[in-house]
């Protein structure tokens, strides 16, 4: 059985499911695919939805009281997909944010065309809070599509990558379905998600993109993300990577020209 780490199935929060029906229908297609845990990520401080952790949690509860009734085996816990601000550290302390199934991992997205100056110095203080920020799909953002040896040295520091399945798939062109693969190949990504937001375009992939790593990569590397997901919500550490000589290389075979 499978836990997608990042989706939006929560009901009327932000650009994921509209309505209860549609999120039912998605917890029906991912039960369909093996996954019985769901971390459910709204959008959070990203310039159009605010979705802070007292109303995360209610719709989390309601929703696994809706499934319930249904008979869905399918479980829901709490999370955010929280655009990376100046205050954030702040509304941690305050209790508007939420990580992901209230462990040590908080799941941050980066705008998609920079990486924000004070990311390093931020990176520090939640450390000190014994916060690790897992990166939603780097694989998308401009700068690391560019300058990809500085996801790595992100990663060398404690960051963790989440890497989105549709991504790996190629429906977001291929030079992002590029990144994404040997972000998995060379083991410098952590996880894999769906990031489903709805039936249509933005549906989960998990289980296509889970075969489609065993048949390129092998099962080994598809078991690790399975594990680390299930670390993830148990709290449990999830094992950095070394990214050494070797994985240096694949960065000029990808992009040869000096970064």
């Amino acid at each position: 059985m499978l836990i997608d780490t990042h989706c939006h199935i929560l009901p009327g929060l932000d650009d994921g499911a509209g309505t209860m029906d549609d999120a039912i229908e998605m917890a029906c297609d991912a039960l369909q695919q093996g996954i019985h845990t769901i971390v459910a990520t709204p959008h959070h401080a990203n310039g159009k939805y605010d979705n802070e952790a007292e109303a995360v949690e209610n719709a989390v509860n309601v929703l696994n009281g809706e499934l319930k009734l249904r008979s869905i085996d399918v479980t829901i816990l709490v999370g955010q997909e929280i655009r990376l601000f100046l205050g954030l550290v702040d509304e941690i302390l305050a209790g508007v944010v939420v990580s992901l199934n209230k462990s040590r991992y908080l799941l941050v997205e980066l705008p998609s065309q920079e990486i924000p100056a004070y990311f390093h110095e931020m990176l520090f203080e939640l450390q000190l809070l014994n916060i690790t920020p897992v990166i939603a799909h780097p694989e998308r953002n401009a700068v690391f599509l560019k300058q990809p040896k500085l996801l790595k040295t992100l990663v060398e520091n404690g960051v963790l990558c989440q890497v989105t399945s549709q991504s790996l798939l190629g429906l977001f062109g291929k030079k992002v379905q590029k990144l994404a693969f040997e972000l998995c190949k060379e083991q410098i990504a952590h996880l894999i998600a769906s990031d489903a937001h709805n039936m249509g375009s933005r549906s989960c992939t998990l289980s296509r993109a889970h075969a489609y790593l065993c048949a390129h990569l092998g099962e080994k590397n598809v078991n690790t993300y399975m594990q680390n997901a299930e670390l993830l919500i148990r709290n449990e550490v999830i094992q950095p990577l070394s990214v050494g000589r070797k994985k240096r290389e694949w960065f000029h075979f990808l992009w040869p020209q000096s970064v």
